[in-house]
């Protein structure tokens, strides 16, 4: 399936392990050797109406989408921080590790 950028922009990106919304497709990032597509990323959340900057920026890689819809994308898991994020975290899982 060939797409352009402009059309993957519009596609939401959820994850599959945990049904998290994670964002829309911002930048791509590829291999300037091979020119081969290595990460979609999707732009961190605004923290208090931007003012203090944004969340980090979270990274797709191309092996982990499962699925490209006509509407959404679904992938295993997504890289946050450097550390890939297999399960949503929140205050409560961090509580009772």
């Amino acid at each position: 399936m060939l797409s352009q950028f402009i059309q993957l922009r519009n596609k939401e990106i959820i994850c599959v392990k945990d049904g998290l919304k994670i964002g829309f497709v911002d930048d791509i990032e590829f291999d300037p050797e091979t020119w081969a597509i290595e990460y979609f990323v999707s732009y961190g959340k605004s923290r208090f109406f931007g003012l203090f900057g944004r969340y980090d920026d979270i990274k797709i890689q191309c092996s982990q989408i499962q699925v490209i819809g006509e509407d959404i994308i679904l992938v295993n898991d997504y890289v946050r921080d450097g550390k890939v994020k297999t399960k949503k975290e929140n205050f409560w899982n961090k509580l009772f590790e």
